[in-house]
């Protein structure tokens, strides 16, 4: 039966123009069905990953930004360093081929734990404390720490000199440790080495870091200058699951290949490492086999010639870091948003509408999500769930940190909007006979969810910038991209503003529409509209 205009019933319709036309419950099943149909693609890729693995590859991981000369990118975004060479002899003798996995620093023990991969070899100091998580190769490099400081600076002795200063190095090293046992040295840890030996002088009386890192990094620089003795003695090994100690056996046998053959020497020798304390270790002459080619390299690298155009011309070999960065952004950002609008309606509804058992379980769940940090959430997801046999690719892991944590959010945002509906809405539907679901479907919810489109736009904004902490969870996004390139290139300011006009011009189309869309669903316009004229 048509109705006539201007019947209570059909002042609800939602105008027939754009997307919003649908009914919610509509919509949200889109939501979720595009989640799907996206996520199935990366179930395939992960079952044709396992049928790789059939092959026996070698899986190693390492965190290559800013990790000269371990194992890094090269001006040429070529994967390079002297444990990515020593990696690739130990799988050559293994018979498997090397498969690199990158992950951060701080997730490479935890990724063992998970089987993300099957070894770490990334600078790794041989400690008592670490040796209880996992097992460790034999030393592949032996050396110590290096003392840097400005040019001209008096000579230290002892690290007891230091008293009083300022001392910067990384995070989780032995240089830290050694640090705050120093009576009265202030130490301050940097995430990027690069930034640390740029603030000597000016926040840092001097960087106490291992000797390649120091040679790579401050060695080019002509305003700084070693310093001091060898301070204490460290060792690198390669780190593997302590549920695999056959593993270990096969990689300190393929070492030892490389070591009676010469082939260690040489790889440290072309990077500018071979030293009388490695050879001492080999049972080798101190002296070098091969030039330091590499070394001479990288440091002419460091050096930056150019203006603006030259510049310009060095980012073109990143674009397809940024450009894959950008689709992976801008993909799990979407896909979280369409998880938290679907689950977070689900849950308003079981707050506003619900019995009491289900009205509070929704609330718990609200209020335990925004009242924890968003990158412990991530971390929990990814590292701590398999501890109970849950194991989630890193997508669908940083897609569901992502989306369980905005579906709070927008919880709250559903539930203003369907408190905003006057309870008069509801009586009048059951006056012509509806029931109180088909209220809710046909009267409440549709006006609630046009209510709230302009704030769930804002926080797919929000989400968007958000999307940054995935590379906690190995997830190469925008950010990511940006550290690779700054502390290859040694930019952070040029990148920085390449990256953050990226990201503008990304979330530039999203801000025009919550513009839009709060002009165009404004409640007092529409009332203005409907106001009738006498």
């Amino acid at each position: 039966m048509k109705e006539p205009a201007g019947s209570f019933t059909s002042s609800f319709k939602i105008p027939l123009k754009s997307p919003f036309k649908m009914k919610p419950q509509t919509f949200l099943l889109s939501c979720l069905a595009v989640i799907l149909s996206l996520l199935i693609p990366r179930v395939s890729v992960a079952a044709e990953a396992k049928d790789t693995n059939a092959k026996f590859p070698l899986r190693w991981a390492a965190a290559v930004d800013s990790n000269a000369p371990f194992a890094f990118y090269d001006k040429n975004n070529r994967l390079t360093g002297f444990e990515y060479e020593i990696i690739a002899g130990i799988a050559r003798h293994m018979g498997r081929e090397p498969k690199f996995i990158q992950n951060s620093w701080e997730g490479l023990i935890p990724g063992l734990g998970r089987d993300l991969y099957d070894c770490v070899i990334c600078g790794i100091e041989i400690t008592s404390e670490k040796a209880q998580e996992v097992l460790f190769s034999d030393p592949y490099y032996i050396t110590f720490e290096q003392l840097v400081v400005a040019k001209g600076t008096p000579p230290i002795n002892s690290l007891a000199e230091l008293s009083g200063r300022t001392v910067g190095t990384l995070e989780q090293t032995a240089a830290l440790k050694m640090l705050e046992q120093t009576p009265n040295v202030i130490p301050k840890s940097y995430s990027e080495e690069i930034n640390a030996y740029k603030d000597i002088g000016s926040r840092l009386y001097g960087v106490l870091l291992d000797y390649p890192i120091a040679k790579y990094y401050a060695g080019p620089m002509p305003e700084l200058e070693f310093t001091g003795p060898p301070f204490g003695k460290i060792s690198y090994g390669i780190a593997v699951s302590r549920s695999h100690p056959e593993l270990i056996q096969q990689i300190n046998a393929a070492l030892a290949k490389m070591v009676a053959s010469g082939e260690l020497r040489d790889i440290l020798s072309r990077w500018g490492l071979w030293t009388p304390t490695m050879a001492e270790a080999c049972k080798q002459t101190a002296e070098p086999s091969l030039p330091d080619t590499e070394y001479r390299a990288f440091a002419a690298q460091m050096e930056l010639h150019g203006g603006i155009v030259a510049h310009l011309k060095r980012y073109l070999v990143y674009w397809p870091v940024i450009l894959r960065g950008a689709i992976l952004t801008l993909e799990i950002s979407v896909l979280s948003m369409l998880l938290a609008i679907a689950l977070g309606f689900l849950l308003a509804l079981m707050r506003v509408y619900g019995p009491f058992p289900i009205s509070q379980v929704a609330t718990l769940y609200i209020e335990l999500v925004r009242g924890t940090p968003l990158l412990i959430q991530l971390l929990f997801i990814f590292y701590g769930l398999p501890n109970i046999g849950i194991r989630l690719d890193p997508f669908v892991a940083g897609l569901l940190g992502l989306g369980l944590n905005y579906a709070a959010y927008e919880a709250e945002n559903y539930r203003a909007g369907l408190l905003a509906i006057p309870k008069g809405q509801m009586e009048a539907a059951r006056a012509l006979g509806m029931t109180h679901h088909q209220g809710l479907r046909y009267v409440v919810i549709p006006q609630a969810f046009r209510l709230v489109l302009p704030p769930v736009t804002n926080d797919f904004i929000s989400l968007l910038k958000d999307s940054s902490l995935v590379s906690a969870v190995t997830l190469i996004d925008l950010t990511g991209a940006y550290t690779r390139i700054a502390t290859q290139t040694f930019d952070y300011f040029g990148t920085g503003l390449l990256i953050a006009a990226i990201y503008l011009l990304i979330g530039l189309p999203f801000v025009r529409l919550a513009g839009w869309l709060e002009s165009r669903l404004s409640t007092d316009k529409r009332a203005s509209e409907q106001k009738p004229s006498f």
